[in-house]
């Protein structure tokens, strides 16, 4: 792997993507992907902060494609806004053949885009202060309000998820994976990396989606990665996936990954977030998938979650709702969910 640094507020990963990396399909798994990009925020984070960092939140995830096995990556982290002690980082994964990769008019094609918070901490824990980024070109400016416009969004979609509940009493397919934290998964700072919970969220989402649908998915949409405590090595892990709305083509999955000490079995919640899965063709076009209707009081409570999640999001400047929202609230931009 290469690592370089075109200015002070920005890293570049690159390397080839390795077999080690395919998922089901034969393509890299978003879960990988999502590694890659906590990695490189990780990476600007420290950098312009000059302390330990822990992922605070991911949020508008597009997989605009996937990455092949054997293809040139690049994955860059760029700081775009700075709070106190948090730095909004605007990441973006790119990848194409590498005898052509880099070279004068090859364009390297579009993967993944997403913004990342990171929030640097003391010894303790505890919140420290970021020296404050001073966006100075127009395409910074730009960047940087792009970021400070999501910032009302971002705290919508969080109010609204943590105001849900996830019980029995809810009939849509679920799936639960239990696992112990391995040594392997920790990061710097002696936690697990946020990328490997992130990689437990596609794996649980998959398994759902996939059972619901009779076919192997892929997501193409992760929002709301909200990181509420950090998983510690050896904890007892419990992720948990569970479809809670269907568009035309999209299976909407809520994951919510919890932990604690295995000795006590006494789990917290971790991280919570929602996830977008399609099934696709040979030729990757997404498919239409089986409509879910809901049946208890909780399947419809969570139905009308997601659809408000889609609304929220349909706020933010460069997005729109789904067509089969679009009769009922206007639309706005140009960026379509699923």
């Amino acid at each position: 792997m290469m690592i370089s640094s075109n200015s002070r507020h920005t890293v570049t990963l690159r390397f080839l993507a390795a077999p080690t990396d395919a998922g089901h399909d034969g393509t890299v798994d978003a879960g990988v992907v999502l590694q890659w990009i906590d990695k490189a925020a990780y990476a600007a984070a420290v950098g312009w902060s000059k302390s330990y960092c822990v992922t605070a939140y991911v949020g508008n995830i597009h997989f605009t494609a996937p990455v092949r096995i054997g293809e040139m990556v690049e994955v860059t982290a760029t700081i775009v806004y700075t709070g106190a002690s948090s730095m909004h980082i605007s990441t973006t994964v790119v990848s194409g053949d590498p005898r052509t990769f880099g070279d004068p008019g090859v364009s390297a094609e579009s993967r993944s885009q997403c913004l990342v918070i990171f929030v640097a901490v003391d010894e303790a824990g505890h919140p420290h202060p970021v020296p404050p980024f001073i966006a100075s070109t127009p395409v910074e400016v730009l960047k940087r309000d792009h970021a400070i416009s999501r910032i009302k969004v971002r705290s919508d979609i969080v109010e609204a998820m943590s105001r849900q509940e996830y019980t029995d009493a809810g009939s849509a397919e679920k799936v639960v994976l239990r696992f112990l934290s391995a040594p392997t998964d920790v990061n710097w700072g002696g936690k697990v990396h946020g990328g490997i919970v992130m990689k437990w969220i596609d794996e649980a989402a998959y398994v759902c989606a996939s059972r619901y649908a009779g076919h192997a998915a892929v997501a193409v949409f992760s929002g709301g990665v909200r990181f509420y405590h950090p998983v510690l090595i050896g904890d007892l892990v419990e992720v948990e996936a569970r479809l809670v709305y269907t568009g035309h083509k999209g299976m909407h999955i809520a994951v919510l990954v919890r932990s604690g000490d295995p000795a006590t079995g006494v789990l917290e919640l971790t991280t919570y977030c929602l996830t977008v899965m399609v099934i696709r063709d040979e030729t990757g076009t997404a498919l239409p998938v089986m409509p879910w209707v809901p049946v208890t009081d909780e399947d419809i409570r969570l139905a009308e979650h997601a659809r408000e999640l889609l609304e929220i999001r349909g706020r933010a400047p460069g997005n729109r709702l789904p067509n089969h929202l679009l009769d009922a609230v206007p639309a706005t931009g140009s960026q379509q969910s699923i």
